[in-house]
């Protein structure tokens, strides 16, 4: 079972991982060093607009398309040879997340939860998956579902409590039915693509901000 966690999914969610910068980004750069909301989101769209350049140069520029799958494609799906990858639409995700918490402070405070949830979620999801799942539903597995929902739900009752000003922007201290709601939220929607036309839509862009609204919801 172990065996089919291969090398390089591990280092995929690892380099995952670094995209904790920006929920960090959302909430904290406007809190400790001042920076104005909408900078930090037209930062990130500037991100998204640049990781978009760099796959239209990958699919249609041969020569550089070649040096991309050198140099990165270890960690590529077979799906993302030939279409957008998982870290563009993270920033896509990313940046709705980030207009969404220019409302007010509890969408701030929430689209940082969530976003931070699903990142680390997802990553736990596809490793459990592929490390113990036998229950495969679609290309999900029940136990990286499960694994989401529980890492979420000990995340939320016992890490995000304790971080600078996360309970004054909440305000309150976070329920115990808010954390089950927002986790299985994020694991529901996760393990359940959403289809349009038969097209299943890529879950790092839509499952942040869903699930950030949902959050706003419940507060």
């Amino acid at each position: 079972m172990i065996g089919q966690l291969s090398k390089e999914e591990i280092n995929r969610k690892l380099l995952h991982l670094l995209a904790i910068i920006l929920p960090v980004g959302i909430f904290y750069l406007p809190i400790i060093w001042k920076v104005h909301p909408i900078d930090v989101c037209c930062l990130i769209f500037f991100l998204l607009f640049f990781s978009l350049l760099i796959e239209y140069f990958r699919l249609r520029v041969s020569p550089f398309g070649s040096w991309f799958s050198h140099s990165f494609g270890s960690m590529m799906r077979t799906e993302e040879q030939n279409q957008l990858t998982g870290a563009t639409y993270v920033l896509g995700g990313s940046s709705i997340c980030s207009l969404i918490s220019l409302y007010n402070e509890a969408a701030a405070v929430s689209c940082f939860l969530c976003l931070t949830l699903f990142i680390l979620g997802d990553a736990v999801a596809a490793i459990v998956g592929k490390a113990f799942g036998r229950i495969k539903v679609g290309n999900k597995t029940v136990e990286g579902g499960v694994g989401c929902f529980l890492f979420c739900v000990l995340t939320t009752g016992f890490i995000f409590p304790v971080l600078p000003a996360f309970t004054d922007f909440w305000g309150s201290e976070i329920s115990i039915i808010q954390i089950f709601l927002i986790s299985a939220s994020i694991a529901i929607l996760e393990f359940f693509p959403i289809k349009f036309r038969g097209f299943a839509l890529n879950d790092n862009l839509y499952v942040p901000g869903l699930s950030s609204v949902i959050a706003i919801m419940i507060r």
